[in-house]
């Protein structure tokens, strides 16, 4: 009877991580064509869709760069972006039951309030299901408004958020995290009930890393700002679990590679650069799991258009 229980639990283990699949969304550059997509049944090989799935229509210079995606609890898929290099006080956002038909694209004005604003770099979507909401983040320069290194000020980046249950009404733009050193590029983690780990870019001369800092809630406050687990010049960190472990994608951009490490507790990290494999042109998106009839769906319909 016991051997009999063990073999009836490995199957439904087995039966339930082969049922998982991943898409990124990504972009190429110049980021002016529109959302794209990998996918993957194991989170280390990718493969492209070789499809537009979304134009961008809107801000300034109608660009769709840094595109960040969730799944919510109804199964709809958010994504917000960034518009504009500079000049826009707000990021992108749309939504889609299929990921094939969209709702009219809205820009969120999320720092109108502040007139000085450069730019909104790079919004990540985090669903929070303690609050039941979702956190936005974002990287924003405010001229004069932080100590600085030597960057110029018109590129001294903080990370601001805002929280939404229905992408119609927001919770008022707040700092997020000021590590005294421009930061862009955030992702919000979560291992367990009070336990968050944010990865993020050191955008500082001579840095320009990847680093790790940790907290009991997923707005803050940030404490424990790790020393760098990637080389300079690296960007745009996605993260995703695989069994036991995480993966943490990024972008080496003056190699032009996209690279991963894995770790376990986000102090000890391994190169596996020999285990992934990318498509070339693919920049920085969010990973999102999925179950896998979403992904063979997609590539139906893909593939018949």
């Amino acid at each position: 009877m016991k051997n009999s229980i063990i073999i009836l639990l490995t199957v439904l283990t087995m039966a339930s991580c082969s049922g998982k699949a991943y898409l990124f969304t990504s972009f190429h550059e110049p980021a002016d064509a529109g959302l794209r997509m990998l996918y993957s049944y194991d989170g280390y090989k990718w493969n492209d869709f070789n499809k537009i799935f979304l134009k961008p229509e809107i801000g300034n210079q109608k660009v769709m760069r840094d595109p960040s995606m969730v799944q919510g609890p109804d199964g709809t898929f958010h994504l917000v972006w960034t518009t504009s290099w500079r000049g826009d006080k707000g990021f992108g956002y749309a939504s889609s039951k299929d990921l094939l038909h969209w709702s009219e694209q809205k820009l969120i004005p999320v720092m109108e309030h502040e007139p000085s604003t450069v730019n909104v770099w790079a919004p990540e979507l985090f669903y929070d299901d303690v609050a039941e909401d979702y956190k936005i983040i974002w990287a924003s320069t405010l001229p004069g408004r932080f100590e600085r290194g030597a960057e110029e000020d018109s590129n001294n980046h903080r990370m601001y958020i805002t929280a939404t249950k229905d992408f119609e009404t927001f919770s008022p733009t707040k700092l997020f995290i000021d590590p005294k050193f421009s930061v862009i590029d955030a992702v919000i983690v979560k291992r367990a009930a009070k336990d968050y780990v944010l990865v993020l870019k050191d955008n500082t001369r001579p840095e320009r890393n990847l680093k790790v800092a940790f907290s009991d809630s997923p707005s803050g406050p940030w404490r424990d700002v790790s020393a760098p687990f990637t080389e300079n010049f690296t960007e745009g960190p996605s993260v995703v679990k695989i069994k036991d472990k995480w993966l943490i994608y990024f972008d080496a951009y003056r190699k032009e590679s996209y690279d991963a490490v894995t770790t376990k507790d986000f102090i000890h990290f391994e190169d596996i650069n020999n285990k992934i494999s990318i498509p070339k042109g693919h920049k920085h998106g969010t990973i999102v799991p999925v179950k896998k009839k979403v992904v063979k769906q997609l590539l139906k319909k893909v593939n018949s258009q």
